[in-house]
């Protein structure tokens, strides 16, 4: 009988149409493989009570506690027959603490019936508050009757229950009791593992892993099932990522090296300053990648400010001296235009290709956007296929059919994180041979987080800042406790533009769209909803700031529904020193370079993420003067939203902020910036706690792959590589 098909069968030729509907839903799973790695949360121990002091509000939880208390009460309601109704009240206990149950109108019978004092069960439900007490209204609950062995305490598997995921359609129990059902079929279960490498590190097989996970009888059990669910998650992907360079390694490209005299030489010596020692030892590892016969798949981590851009323009030129093009892909408009111009800058003369003036050694430097007029674009496209332009920066419209090159030899990608893997790809391959690849971010990646999103490229840091940045202070600025503080802030404003400096004010929303948080680009955390207000909003802010705390000084907007020509004429008037004050959304989040402007605002800081909140502190301080970041918030001290600013307010260390960043949000959040559905489907790993099995898995898989390519003696190995990369495909397909 072939093996694989056992977990491939559809959940509802299993367990009923009904539940498999259910599953599929709400919870993502099809098939009898994927609700046996839908893992248990949590394990609660029988006899040893869930703390009922501890449970989350407005959010499903399962509790294990003994009735304690239960009533019925008639009060008078219109709506019930006779004009009585009926409330059940059912008071539980585990020792920690109380909640009280609610049961109304016909849904009061049988638990009234079952619920009596002493019983004990496990109660599921949505935790809410009524007069000022958790409550949980109307729960499903399972009892739990004494410790004989009948059919409910089998199934909660000796002393430890397991507690999953669940959604207020399909409780924990529920998912327990599908789970039984299929765990018979776990011995079916083909181990990807090489059966050297379980054996090397001691883990168990496979089916005994889903079998503890499930049905675990003691600690250690759970602890067995979870080293080794964490390295098959860790080897499959690492072996897709391995696989990935594998194949890369094996193509062939144009090695590119600089001639002695040429443009780079030229550039070089016109530059005002000398290179941060990062930056030449950066330098020097991509010049010797691009010097090699196979592409370069390079990831150029550096903080805001640390002169990655400096770094990239000097490969792009490296390239074209070698008789290649080189081509910048941006995220946005605005990004693409402030690189354009930042470039075309800093290369003077040697921008003007085919131009009266430039330079001996020259090159064209072209712009290509989705929102230029017809006559630009089809000169920076002839430019391209002609060779007269040696460098393009662009958005995605780069990507495009209609987009030729004359010899492509060079892809720098700006802020990876916005990109997805393919359209990395679709760039590429319009190199007569694969150009050789540059990805850059400025958000800071701890290390196993390259390893996982981005474990198909070699990883170059910058952490020095050139010289000449300024040191930044950031303050916390608590509004709703010392109202004070925020005048103070606009005082600030005020003093720095009075020094001859400029000001940005971030806001979370734009103020155009109905006044309804939900559409803020982030989720209201329960924070937000407990204060109901909706995010601020850049227009009102402008208008308030224009007529109040800072009347008389030159205020002006700037966000991302606005044409692109408007953005660009207010980014330009901002960097001439035209405008004292911006306030924008995140459209300045990246890029955004002017050197004069020291002062940020942040509006509703606890609304941005830690890594956001860092990259948008990094726009000011980029000239001789202070920076200086001020975070207004309007939550309380307690809060985990001001602790997290505390923690922005106290480090300029992008890598410690994201370590923090990461910790704080789920997983899949931070990897799921990958674009990619294979770093998503991580179920027990924790890219931060795993950070040792993530190494080892990636020196194992390269080493498998390096002896073994198409896996041809690791079948298992193979179909588990499928299913991850099946799921990848899906979600790319999925983004359209």
């Amino acid at each position: 009988m072939d093996l694989v098909p056992v977990l491939e069968e559809p959940l509802k030729k299993v367990l009923g149409p009904a539940t498999a509907k259910v599953m599929a839903e709400h919870l993502g799973l099809h098939t009898v493989g994927d609700l046996l790695h839908h893992y248990p949360r949590r394990y609660e121990e029988r006899g040893q009570l869930t703390h009922l002091a501890d449970l989350p509000l407005d959010e499903h939880a399962t509790v294990v506690a003994q009735v304690a208390d239960a009533r019925l009460l008639t009060f008078s309601s219109p709506k019930a027959p006779r004009g009585k109704g009926q409330r059940l009240e059912v008071t539980i206990t585990d020792g920690s603490g109380q909640l009280k149950l609610v049961f109304f109108g016909n849904g009061v019978h049988k638990p009234h019936k079952e619920l009596l004092p002493g019983t004990r069960a496990l109660f599921a439900g949505k935790v809410s508050v009524f007069n000022r007490r958790l409550q949980l209204a109307h729960p499903a609950y399972e009892l739990l009757r004494g410790d004989d062995v009948t059919e409910t305490v089998d199934t909660w598997a000796g002393a430890l229950i397991p507690l999953y995921p669940a959604t207020a359609k399909l409780e924990s129990w529920k998912i327990a009791k599908a789970v039984q059902t299929v765990l018979p079929s776990a011995q079916e279960a083909t181990d990807p593992l090489p059966e050297s490498l379980r054996a090397g590190r001691g883990l168990v097989p496979l089916p005994e892993a889903l079998l503890k996970i499930h049905r675990p009888h003691t600690k250690a059990d759970i602890e067995d099932a979870r080293s080794r669910l964490k390295w098959d998650e860790a080897f499959v992907l690492q072996v897709a990522l391995a696989r990935r360079r594998h194949a890369d390694a094996q193509l062939p490209a144009v090695a590119r090296k600089p001639k002695k005299d040429g443009l780079l030489s030229a550039f070089d010596a016109k530059l005002p300053f000398t290179l941060t020692e990062g930056q030449q030892k950066v330098s020097k590892e991509i010049f010797d990648d691009l010097a090699t016969e196979h592409p370069m798949h390079r990831l150029l981590q550096g903080e805001v400010g640390s002169g990655k851009t400096m770094v990239a323009l000097r490969a792009m030129l490296a390239v074209v001296d070698a008789g290649g093009q080189a081509a910048m892909l941006a995220p946005t408009e605005v990004l693409a235009q402030q690189h354009h111009r930042s470039i075309t800058e800093m290369m003077g003369e040697l921008a003007e290709g085919g131009m009266l003036g430039g330079a001996e050694h020259s090159t064209k430097v072209v712009l290509l956007t989705g929102s230029m007029g017809a006559a630009g674009r089809r000169q920076a496209l002839l430019d391209l296929v002609t060779a007269e332009a040696g460098i393009v920066i662009g958005t995605h419209a780069l990507i495009e059919d209609k987009v030729q090159f004359h010899d492509l030899g060079l892809v720098v990608v700006d802020e990876q994180h916005r990109f997805g893997v393919e359209q990395r790809d679709a760039l590429r391959g319009k190199g007569k041979q694969p150009p050789h690849l540059l990805v850059m971010t400025a958000t800071p990646i701890p290390r196993t987080v390259a390893m996982t999103v981005f474990g198909d490229l070699e990883t170059s840091v910058l952490d020095q800042l050139p010289a000449g940045r300024s040191p930044i202070a950031s303050h916390v600025v608590p509004a709703a406790d010392k109202p004070h503080f925020l005048s103070r802030a606009w005082e600030r404003v005020r003093e720095e533009v009075s020094n001859g400096h400029q000001a940005y004010v971030v806001c979370p929303r734009i103020g155009d769209e109905d006044d309804d948080p939900k559409k803020s680009k982030k989720k209201p955390s329960p924070e937000d909803d407990a204060e109901k207000r909706p995010p601020l909003a850049v227009l009102d802010i402008a208008d308030q700031l224009a007529k109040g705390p800072l009347q008389g000084l030159k205020v002006e907007v700037l966000h991302g529904r606005m044409p692109p020509d408007d953005k660009d004429a207010v980014m330009r008037r901002f960097a001439a020193g035209e405008t004292d004050v911006l306030v924008a959304t995140t459209v300045i989040e990246v890029g955004v370079n002017v050197p004069n402007a020291t002062a940020m605002v942040i509006m509703d800081a606890d609304r941005f993420g830690v890594s956001q909140l860092h990259q948008l502190r990094g726009r000011v301080g980029r000239g001789s003067a202070a920076g200086l970041c001020l975070l207004v918030t309007e939550m309380a001290e307690a809060s985990p939203a001001r602790q997290r600013l505390t923690a922005v307010a106290s480090t300029l260390d992008g890598f410690e902020l994201s370590r923090i960043d990461l910790e704080q949000r789920r997983e899949g959040d931070v990897l799921g910036q990958a674009q990619s559905g294979a770093r998503t489907s991580l179920r027990m790993l924790a890219v931060i706690d795993d950070e040792e099995i993530i190494a080892e898995a990636r020196d194992e898989a390269t080493a498998v792959v390096a002896s073994d390519p198409d896996l041809e003696h690791l079948p298992g190995l193979r179909t588990a590589l499928q299913a991850l990369l099946d799921e990848e495909r899906e979600q790319y397909l999925e983004k359209g």
